[in-house]
């Protein structure tokens, strides 16, 4: 491609969108540039600390289960209160979470603040998405969720490379950073961003109120879930599983480093024109192949012995995180009620707190008892596994012509979308 025909499709890909959306990229940006925690916590309580990798371990599981807790109520919040003020609440508390959490010594303090940290800062995910999806067109949806996409992970590429030379320094600065940043968001939040809530306009037609059950009981949507946790599970293992089986096999911090950076520097490099390529193709087929990159791009790395092979295979499930991650956002969009966007995304943005809180434990206990290579071959079946889900739900659901038509869905009557 040259770099004219480059210019061309970066302009149409982030031509047309609403003004309300860039503040909240900025603000997603901003977020992800002051990364420090998520990238660098186990190693600040192992080398700096001095701690057990078990008890790292546990930090992390704990961090992942605030995730899950506050998923649910984050997403129940964005609808009664309001997306806007849950976005302040959530990032005004990670932020002082973060920069407690840089000051507190007591093992038993840290697993706490930990967790609180976690349940703060997967406070602010069901927040975003329902916004998008609240100022974005449908048609739009894919590109801007893309873009968003694109956006956390050219922040955590910089900010993991920044985060390294903190490090070196103190890792207080690294969690004083991040809490500066974070209440930057905050401030872009309450000066920028006007409340998106769509009206209720239900209750004037009838419609019942959507609350928990409601969801619960949405098999279909359930299904997706299901499924987003099991994407989930697997994308999981290259920050719990890689390091582990990379170290155990002779490799340094720096191999699995240079690594894993590969994947930061693929979704920055390939999004944009990915996008283009995928924003108007069916989205089940779409799900069903991105599914097996991912699960087999990491049954792959059975057969890596060099930190260039391992690049290679974390170059296939790349490609299927770039096609899946928005991809899988706007079908959740499409299967969710504009008056309860925020409690589906909630128990969407839960799929993958599970699996954070799941992914440690499963590839200790494999690793542990059976060795990496079993931990790789359970990946390609659950991509598999995957992937003949969305294939079997795919087929169930109606076009997006159906859909205008007024063939809505039984449990959830999503907005009309013609190309969400």
């Amino acid at each position: 491609m040259t770099a004219a025909a480059l210019r061309r499709v970066t302009r149409e890909t982030v031509s047309g969108l609403p003004r309300e959306f860039w503040w909240l990229w900025t603000s997603t940006l901003v977020n992800r540039l002051g990364a420090f925690v998520a990238a660098f916590m186990a190693l600040y309580l192992t080398l700096d600390r001095g701690y057990s990798a078990s008890y790292a371990g546990l930090v992390a599981a704990l961090h992942g289960l605030g995730g899950v807790i506050s998923s649910l109520g984050a997403g129940v919040m964005a609808d009664r209160l309001g997306r806007r003020p849950t976005l302040l609440v959530a990032q005004s508390s990670t932020a002082v979470a973060v920069a407690v959490l840089g000051f507190v010594q007591h093992p038993v303090a840290i697993a706490a603040v930990a967790f609180v940290v976690g349940m703060a800062s997967n406070a602010s995910r069901p927040a975003v998405q329902a916004m998008i999806a609240d100022v974005v067109r449908p048609e739009d949806r894919v590109r801007a969720f893309s873009l968003n996409f694109w956006a956390i992970n050219l922040g955590f590429a910089v900010s993991s490379m920044a985060a390294g030379f903190i490090a070196e320094y103190s890792y207080r600065a690294g969690f004083l950073v991040e809490a500066g940043m974070t209440l930057v968001c905050a401030v872009v939040v309450f000066a920028k961003l006007p409340e998106s809530r769509p009206e209720r306009a239900a209750k004037e037609v009838g419609e019942p109120e959507v609350g928990l059950g409601t969801v619960l009981r949405d098999r279909r949507f359930m299904g997706v879930v299901g499924l987003s946790f099991l994407v989930a599970l697997v994308i999981q293992q290259a920050f719990v599983g890689l390091p582990v089986a990379m170290g155990r096999a002779g490799f340094a911090p720096a191999d699995y480093g240079m690594a894993i950076a590969v994947n930061g520097v693929l979704i920055v490099v390939l999004q944009i024109p990915v996008t283009r390529f995928i924003q108007h193709r069916d989205p089940g087929r779409l799900l069903v192949v991105s599914s097996l990159l991912i699960g087999y791009g990491f049954g792959l790395t059975a057969f890596a012995g060099s930190v260039g092979v391992f690049a290679l295979t974390i170059c296939v499930w790349t490609l299927g995180e770039i096609v899946n991650a928005p991809t899988q956002t706007g079908l959740v969009v499409r299967l969710s009620p504009a008056h309860g966007r925020g409690r589906y995304q909630g128990m969407y943005t839960m799929s993958w707190s599970m699996a954070a809180l799941v992914a440690p434990l499963m590839s200790g206990l494999v690793i542990d008892r059976y060795g990496a290579e079993w931990l790789w071959g359970a990946c390609a079946v659950i991509g598999t596994a995957a992937a003949g889900g969305y294939w079997g739900l795919m087929r169930r659901l109606p076009t997006h012509d159906q859909e205008t038509a007024g063939a809505a869905p039984a449990t959830s009557k999503p907005e009309v979308s013609p190309a969400a």
